[in-house]
Formats: C-alpha cells, sequence, structure tokens
C-alpha cells in the first residue's frame, strides 16, 4: 500500500465491462491504482437487457481479485425473467458477492419496446431481491437530483424513488451532476418525505467535452452554460480541457462534502488519472 489513505468520506468507483483482453488488463492496472485510496467498494455496469452479463460478473471478480475490495455488480430488470435474475442471484451469493446497484436498466436498442421483461421497475427488482434472499445483499439504487429524463414531473420522480427506498434499498447514488444546489434541494425533499438513506453524488470527472455533452444530453444532466462554453473555446485542447475540469470538479466535491453528503462515487469510464487528480485535491 503506497503513502496514500482514506479519504475523510467514503468514496467508491464505477468500471464498466471491457470486450477485449487488453482492455481487461488495463481495468485491473486502473483498479489497483484506485484502490490506494481504500475505496468502500467498486461497482460494475450491466449491459442494456443483460447485454453484459457474463462480463459484468467476469469484471467483478476480476476487480476483487485483483485488489481485494468488494465489488458491486449492477442489475438490470429489463429484458431478463425472474429465473434468470434468481439465478444470477444466487450465482452471486455462492461467490461471496453482497452489493448490488438495482436499476430499472435500458432497452437493447431496436427493441421498440417489446419483451422488456417481467419486473418494469426498479423498486420492483429490490422487491424481487429481498424476496429472495432476504438482507444478504446491501442494495444501491438510482437517485436523480436533475429529475429523471422520463419521468413526468419532479413530483412523480421523487414518488418513484420513496417506491424504492420502500421496497428496500439501503443507500442511493445519484446520476451525476455540476450544479450542487440540486443535490442538496433533492435531498432535502427526500428528508421530508421521511427518507432517511444516505445519498451519494455521482461524480463525472471531466477529460473530453464532446463525449461529455453526448452522455449529459442523453441522460439529463444539466451542463452549466459557462462550463459549456469555456469547455467549448478550447477547442482540441484535451491539457487545458482536463485541468479546467479537475479544478471544476475538486470544487463541486469540497462543496458536496462540506454541505454534509455522505460520500462520493465516481464514474471512472475506466480510467484512473482523473479521479487520482481529483482525490489527491480533496485530500
Amino acid at each position: 500500500m503506497s503513502n496514500l489513505s482514506r479519504l475523510s468520506k467514503p468514496i467508491s468507483f464505477e468500471f464498466f465491462p471491457t470486450k477485449t483482453p487488453e482492455g481487461a488488463d488495463k481495468l485491473k492496472v486502473a483498479a489497483r491504482q484506485l484502490s490506494e485510496y481504500l475505496p468502500e467498494f467498486f461497482s460494475v455496469t450491466y449491459g442494456a437487457g443483460g447485454s453484459t452479463r457474463d462480463r459484468t460478473l467476469d469484471t467483478v471478480l476480476a476487480t476483487q481479485s485483483a485488489t481485494g475490495i468488494s465489488a458491486a455488480p449492477h442489475l438490470s430488470c429489463v429484458g431478463d425473467s425472474r429465473v434468470r435474475l434468481k439465478e444470477l442471484l444466487l450465482d452471486y451469493q455462492s461467490r461471496g458477492i453482497d452489493r448490488l446497484v438495482a436499476l430499472r436498466g435500458d432497452l437493447p436498442s431496436g427493441t421498440g419496446g417489446c419483451g422488456v421483461g417481467e419486473l418494469h421497475y426498479a423498486s420492483e427488482l429490490v422487491e424481487f431481491i429481498r424476496e429472495e434472499t432476504g438482507d444478504h445483499f446491501h442494495i444501491e439504487v438510482a437517485a436523480y437530483p436533475e429529475m429523471h429524463p422520463q419521468a413526468r414531473t419532479m413530483e412523480d420522480d421523487l414518488k418513484n424513488f420513496q417506491r424504492k427506498v420502500q421496497a428496500g434499498a439501503d443507500g442511493a447514488i445519484t446520476q451525476y451532476f455540476f450544479n450542487a444546489d440540486s443535490y442538496f434541494y433533492f435531498v432535502d425533499r427526500i428528508q421530508r418525505m421521511g427518507i432517511d438513506i444516505p445519498i451519494t453524488p455521482g461524480i463525472m470527472p471531466i477529460t473530453n467535452f464532446t463525449r461529455l455533452a453526448r452522455f449529459s444530453d442523453a441522460c439529463g444532466a444539466e451542463m452549466p452554460r459557462w462550463i459549456r462554453k469555456q469547455l467549448e473555446s478550447y477547442g482540441d485542447d484535451t491539457v487545458s480541457i482536463r485541468k479546467f475540469g479537475e479544478e471544476v470538479i475538486t470544487r463541486l466535491c469540497q462543496r458536496l462534502l462540506a454541505g454534509g453528503a455522505p460520500g462520493l462515487h465516481f464514474y471512472t469510464l475506466n480510467m484512473a488519472a482523473p479521479c487520482q487528480n481529483i482525490c489527491n485535491n480533496l485530500k
């Protein structure tokens, strides 16, 4: 272990399954580098309709083996039957996995809304996990401070979140955002609804403007105009983009932690360096 140590509050890092052996090797290196910050856990995403089912498990096991730190697979219900979900849960249990990120999930492209599976909402998935496995799994769910892009109103979205908590969620990880006030307002509203599970902010490092803009437009994460315009002004100057992004996200994290956020969850995009820089700044 290096001279790095845990931050003042828990952190975690998210990966996605790779498609090649070379990618898997690079991910192991990134996981080892980030493990030096003593994260509470790693998480591994699950492709639309279970399209990365086997690779998700392989990545979880490889990450745990490489770092000795718990890894939590994402699990979505769209496109899967109860039987297949139960098989997967039992497999996870048999391998000592005790943490999950439970999501509704996205439809695979080209399905046209057909074959969405027997469970339709994340709250139903959480309820199913509890029915089948009791309290074996620590379950994280998703939260949307700026509202889920498919929700009709903020009030509807808050009620959807409440249903996930009532079904048995232990904690939540938010969609990434750049406006700390949206997070604090969301937490304040759910607390007034009697919800007291920890809501961990999801943090997206800024390394590539084009990709970030595309992600943000797709998931409904608002990119403030001043950030967008500054990033646009750098053009192809990746060094300036990353330096500016590091400063912006470091300040966001500082404000969140100072305001009472229980920790931070980093969307790494399988890259260690941007998260390392931010964590070093926070230390």
